[in-house]
């Protein structure tokens, strides 16, 4: 891993192409790493061992020289087969989505900067921006990896997922890798607009391999904006698997390449997911903003409640508000699921979040943002307490 200094600047410049300074050891060395110059040059041809001194010389019948011993096969970094791109979305059904629609309507946006402008709002909450930006922007001496799960489906999971790791990218400057640990039909490259999908956590688990750089590894991923990083769960295809063993070997190999890494886990009690949310530094449990979510959600609480405590103290609960209504009173809901010793965060109603589709951060409601960027800030800094 990068040295605890300066191993964020480390992987940027190698992402890059930026050759580091000249060192006693260079850090790639120190890890198995060679040099990008290395890398490129064709291997040389080894030369002949020579007889040792008292041995036999060949004699008419045998041959002038024997064939040397063949070396042993390099382990290979690329798999036998190579996966075909596919789209994201089917060409049959990318012409039904309507145009994106903005978060809240534009009397509200009016009425809003109005109320700023009047009560004198708009420096506090600059000065509340950029203190929720430096507690993301901490340092950190080995990655942190945040999973984001749920009780059900439909719970906001996927969206909770794309708007950490969203925040992430925006705010700090090493690069944030956002796994999709849910195969079956995940939404999470839909979520972070990609727009086309080839390797899969599965077919990364059987190349990833300790000497490669971070380039190597990035060039089986998909790159989103703002040097953030998509490792996609599937392709889409129904039935596709992910197994704890090929999930643990991805996760343990990338973990020294990203500062934060989101994985998007399928819905508990998935096998994964137990495995995700036990290796994670810090959990969030997406709940809808319903009678039933709350319910199903404070139940899960009180169970996390007879394990380890720094499991419950590790959980930010995610109450998303699915309608500009909600059946329920959010803010009492939210303190009787605090009462377990979860940090709750809610997010409020959004019209583009709620539409679907890709994720754009220009076309959130102001309130929406800002309570995405605070539940990204308390997520980062429990998961800081965790080693």
């Amino acid at each position: 891993m990068p040295n605890a200094d300066n191993w964020q600047g480390d992987v940027l410049r190698d992402l890059r192409g930026t050759p580091p300074p000249q060192r006693a050891q260079s850090h790639g060395a120190a890890h198995g790493h060679r040099p990008a110059q290395e890398q490129q040059q064709p291997p040389q041809e080894q030369p002949q061992p020579q007889p040792r001194t008292g041995a036999r010389a060949p004699g008419p019948n045998t041959p002038a020289s024997s064939p040397a011993p063949a070396a042993p096969p390099a382990r290979m970094q690329r798999p036998a087969r190579s996966p075909d791109s596919r789209p994201v979305v089917d060409s049959a059904l990318s012409g039904t989505a309507r145009r994106p629609r903005q978060g809240e309507p534009a009397a509200a946006r009016v009425s809003r900067a109005i109320r700023r402008i009047v009560s004198s709002s708009a420096a506090r909450e600059v000065a509340e921006i950029t203190r929720t930006a430096e507690r993301i922007q901490q340092p950190v001496t080995t990655g942190r990896q945040i999973a984001v799960t749920s009780i059900r489906g439909g719970a906001g999971k996927t969206t909770v997922a794309a708007l950490l790791g969203t925040a992430y990218a925006h705010y700090r400057q090493d690069p944030v890798l956002l796994v999709e640990a849910d195969p079956a039909l995940g939404s999470l490259p839909l979520r972070l607009g990609a727009e086309t999908l080839r390797w899969t956590t599965a077919d990364l688990a059987e190349i990833v391999e300790p000497q490669m750089s971070l380039l190597d590894v990035t060039g089986y991923l998909v790159q989103l904006p703002d040097n953030a990083w998509l490792l996609p769960g599937s392709q889409g295809r129904i039935g596709a698997m992910l197994d704890t063993a090929a999930y643990e070997r991805v996760m343990v190999a990338l973990r020294r390449y990203f500062g934060v890494t989101v994985v998007d886990c399928e819905t508990l009690p998935a096998e994964v997911a137990r495995v995700a949310l036990s290796a994670a530094q810090a959990r969030v449990l997406a709940a809808p903003a319903t009678l039933d979510g709350i319910t199903s959600t404070y139940a899960v609480l009180q169970w996390m409640q007879g394990l380890p405590s720094h499991m419950i103290a590790g959980t930010v609960v995610a109450l998303t508000s699915t309608t500009s209504r909600p059946g329920i009173d959010v803010e009492d809901a939210a303190e009787k699921l605090r009462s377990t010793g979860a940090t709750v965060h809610v997010l409020p109603h959004d019209r583009h979040l709620a539409a679907g589709g890709a994720l754009r951060t220009e076309l959130l409601a102001r309130p929406t943002r800002l309570a995405a960027t605070r539940l990204a800030a308390e997520v980062f800094q429990l998961s800081q307490k965790r080693r």
